[in-house]
């Protein structure tokens, strides 16, 4: 070894060495060999001159801005009227942008309200009339108005409606005898206050125009289509089950197209299918005009990341009805606002859309599965659109074999280059096996230490009271964020180049060696989340495939020995992960920036928002920032990224960072004016309350803390929620329920209320020594809640509630939410309970009753419109007064 050393010395200093020679060491070792040429100009002391880190970091950027971006946002070109007679079969955006209008001026189309039960009936009446004197001969058209009562069980809370309304429009080739149907479903009723326009009043005009397309079209269905224009999904997803549990035509659909919104234009995505339904993402991809799908998005979802929930689960759980959910969710800034109006969604998401779902209904309507959807469950799917060029689908089988066999060939191509290594340099294969091991713990120690850096900014970011500064502007996420994560990446291993120099292992294989490192991470990881059936496994895979297929290059080509030029094929394969990885996550974060505007105040959205940049980070550049080793003065390259950090951080704290603004990116709050009324055991009065119930939907409560009247008086509700049943507040639903710790009350007037809920006793049956029977009539406004509470050692044993919390044993209070649509019959119910003895002399149950007069614009006081005004006009406010009353018995 002594004498290859001293060779070695010999030849790097003759002069007269052959700058040609093929010797790899001499390569890597030679000062000037790789400076010939234009070499010269990038390189110096085979390192890259440092006056090129910014155009390489540029680089990626520019990628990302001048390509990714565009890609996520492209809308085709709208067709109009005048297109109709050149284009007789095609879906025409201008008309679906009319009936979205027509839609809207009916105003906020709440559960209860004229504009829901009559207003949207008459309208949908008015355009089956149209429809049927269009409709070609070749087909039937049946509409059919439901209404429907019942009741089901929606995460921590019971769901019961009555009389909440259906509009169904059926389609089916004349003289058919099919009896499989396609359903196509979207909601036309909106939240409290909000004009619906994207939630769901877009994908309910653009149903209107495929359907007018469809009968007008010469083009055959096999199958009929069911268009479900449902009446109640923001109550929560009432509607939905109503139809598909008690109409005449549910138990024929046999396949789904659920539409709904989670934001306002934009393209819609496709983020869940099935589920063990293949056949479905087939037709998709067969159909498909504008693709945007992915599997990260669907299981994202089913893990309840999002904080939303869709008819798509209602016909899943309780009919069993395999099919596609697909939702825009671009601009969710104006999601469940009073600025969600049609003039702000663009006439290309209507053609998008429209194009997609034309399409979707040919092919799925014609599909020979449908004649029995049971034969062809075969398993989940992987699906992925590709810069919204084409989709990629495949089984989850095929998925856990690529995943596996990608692995495999990286691990086998890493280790054969780490022989090349040893070979180049003269050392000893297990010397370069120890020091990867050495440079694997450097990158798993810097992965941790980025990750670390990156969540330690959210929280220093909240504790200068500066979260969300990104609301808004949201560039400034790379230099609060990604940078320092960046920085972690790099320096770590900077740090370990410098302390373990080795002239006979140059800083080109040095840097090699912890990009293969990298790559086993991933493997390892890919492995991990196969084995836990993740199918967002094929994220990391790709990541895997391109490195290890440019390293392939590198190592044909023998450029793997050169000190700089393997740097080419490395770029040049890591364009096209780095394209997808960044178009992805452009519209991840897209989704969930706006998201974080609704996440409660008990959540700090920075450190969302750090989970989603070290995802990305680790993707986009786990395998580009470590080359900032490579360039002439890396440390300090790498120590500039805090530097920027640093600039954002004080841009952060100028108005630039303040998240809100007005109409378009505003802050959420829920405002009832309430009363509260609590009775002793006696039901005697024995307190009584008026203010307002604020209900924050985001992190920064205290932005309006000097602007609202009275907040200074405000109180917080930590010690009703020790004393009273569910904090004594007139919950809305069960997110309130969950979310009620973070609540705030400030006294203030009586609100003004009619129809008060009131409840009474109608029996008292003992029906033996330990039970005893109590029948309740419970009257009052279409929105109401009970709140059930057995007191001292009793038991409810039974009810005429669904019986799901009983028999799992849910702890008291119970939650029933109950609303009513068109029959406003007050609800009679009953509960019994039993008591380990016969004495009956004590409480058995505590009942709360809040009344919600949620679309009643008049029964706003003007004390509670002066309160409101208050709020800075950056605040949405949904507002309307409530009553919260208990009794026990």
């Amino acid at each position: 070894m002594y004498l290859v050393q001293r060779r070695i010395r010999r030849r790097v200093n003759t002069p007269t060495a052959d700058p040609h020679t093929t010797d790899p060491l001499l390569r890597q070792t030679r000062s000037t060999g790789d400076e010939v040429g234009c070499k010269k100009f990038f390189v110096t002391q085979n390192k890259i001159k440092w006056q090129w880190a910014p155009a390489f970091l540029g680089f990626w950027v520019l990628l990302y801005w001048s390509i990714s971006v565009p890609a996520f946002h492209r809308l085709p070109e709208p067709l109009s009227i005048k297109d109709e007679i050149k284009y007789p079969d095609r879906f025409i955006a201008e008309r679906a942008e009319i009936n979205l209008q027509n839609l809207i001026e009916l105003g906020p189309r709440v559960v209860g309200s004229a504009a829901n039960e009559q207003g949207v009936v008459k309208y949908f009446m008015s355009k089956m009339q149209k429809l049927r004197s269009e409709v070609l001969s070749t087909y039937e058209i049946e509409a059919d108005v439901q209404v429907a009562s019942g009741s089901y069980v929606h995460w921590e809370m019971v769901n019961m409606y009555q009389s909440i309304q259906n509009f169904v429009i059926k389609v089916s080739p004349k003289g058919t005898n099919s009896t499989s149907y396609l359903l196509v479903n979207s909601h036309y009723d909106s939240v409290p206050g909000g004009p619906g326009a994207g939630d769901d009043g877009t994908m309910v005009a653009i149903m209107l125009e495929t359907l007018r397309v469809l009968i007008k079209s010469k083009q055959p269905l096999r199958h009929p289509v069911v268009f479900l224009f449902n009446g109640a999904e923001e109550n929560p997803l009432q509607a939905s089950h109503a139809f598909i549990t008690q109409h005449k035509w549910a138990k024929n659909c046999k396949a789904l197209i659920n539409l709904d919104s989670a934001g306002s234009g934009g393209r819609e995505i496709l983020f869940q299918s099935g589920p063990n339904h293949p056949w479905l993402m087939k037709h998709y991809r067969r159909a498909i005009v504008h693709p945007y799908a992915s599997t990260v998005a669907e299981e994202m979802f089913q893990r309840h990341f999002i904080p939303s929930d869709t008819d798509f689960r209602i016909f899943r759980d309780h009919g069993r009805v395999p099919g596609l959910d697909m939702a825009h969710q671009y601009n969710g800034y104006v999601y469940h606002t009073r600025y969600d109006r049609p003039e702000i969604i663009p006439r290309g998401t209507f053609q998008n859309t429209g194009d997609n779902v034309l399409a979707l209904v040919r092919e799925i309507a014609n599909a020979p599965e449908l004649d029995d959807t049971s034969k062809y469950s075969e398993g989940h799917t992987i699906f992925f659109d590709v810069m919204g060029m084409f989709l990629v689908f495949y089984s989850e089988t095929e998925g856990t074999i690529l995943n596996v066999i990608v692995s495999i060939s990286a691990i086998i191509t890493c280790l054969y280059s780490f022989k090349m290594m040893a070979n180049a340099t003269g050392l000893k294969f297990h010397k370069v096996l120890k020091r990867s091991i050495y440079t694997l713990g450097v990158q798993a120690v810097a992965v941790i230490f980025a990750a670390a850096l990156c969540f330690l900014m959210g929280v220093m970011m909240d504790v200068m009271h500066m979260p969300m500064s990104w609301f808004t502007n949201s560039w400034l996420i790379f230099g609060l964020y990604f940078c320092p994560l960046f920085f972690g990446f790099a320096i770590i291993p900077a740090l370990y180049f410098n302390m373990s120099k080795d002239d006979r292992f140059p800083i080109g294989f040095s840097v090699q060696l912890l990009l293969h490192c990298h790559c086993l991470v991933l493997v390892f990881l890919t492995l991990l989340m196969t084995v836990c059936k993740i199918r967002s496994a094929f994220m990391l895979m790709l990541a895997i495939l391109f490195y290890t297929t440019g390293l392939i290059v590198n190592l044909v080509t023998k450029l793997h020995n050169r000190p700089t030029s393997w740097l080419i094929p490395h770029m040049i394969f890591g364009i096209p992960p780095f394209l997808f990885y960044s178009y992805l996550s452009h519209g991840f974060f897209v989704t969930f920036i706006p998201m974080t505007g609704r996440f409660g105040a008990s959540v700090n959205p920075d450190l969302i928002i750090c989970a989603f940049t070290v995802g990305v980070g680790i993707l986009t550049g786990g395998f580009m920032i470590p080359v900032l080793n490579l360039f002439k003065k890396s440390k300090t390259i790498i120590s500039s990224l805090l530097v920027v950090t640093l600039i954002f951080v004080i841009v952060a704290a100028t108005h630039i960072g303040f998240p809100y603004r007005s109409e378009t990116n505003v802050q959420r709050f829920s405002v009832l004016h309430t009363k509260r009324v609590f009775r002793d055991p006696n039901n005697a009065v024995r307190r009584v309350e008026t203010g307002y119930f604020i209900m924050p939907q985001d992190r920064r409560t205290y932005s309006v803390k000097n602007k609202v009247i009275n907040m200074t008086l405000a109180e917080n509700i930590e010690a009703d929620c020790q004393r009273e049943m569910l904090c004594g507040l007139p919950l809305y639903n069960h997110r309130w329920h969950k979310a009620r710790a973070s609540s705030v009350w400030i006294p203030g007037p009586e609100p003004t209320f009619d129809n008060m809920p009131h409840i009474k006793i109608n029996a008292k049956n003992q029906i033996s020594k330990t039970k005893i029977r109590y029948e309740f009539e419970l009257s009052g406004p279409d929105h109401m809640a009970l709140f059930i509470k057995p007191l001292n050692d009793a038991d409810i044993v039974n009810w005429s509630f669904h019986y799901t919390p009983l028999r799992m044993n849910w702890k008291p209070p119970y939650f029933i939410y109950f609303s009513y649509g068109v029959d406003g019959t007050p609800l009679n119910f009953w509960i019994e309970f039993e008591r380990p003895s016969a004495d009956w002399s004590k409480l058995i149950l505590e009942i709360g009753v809040s009344g919600h007069w949620n679309h009643h614009e008049y029964m706003l006081t003007k004390d509670f419109k002066k309160f409101l005004s208050s709020f800075p006009k950056y605040v949405d406010a949904t507002a309307w007064p409530a009553s919260y009353e208990t009794w026990q018995f």
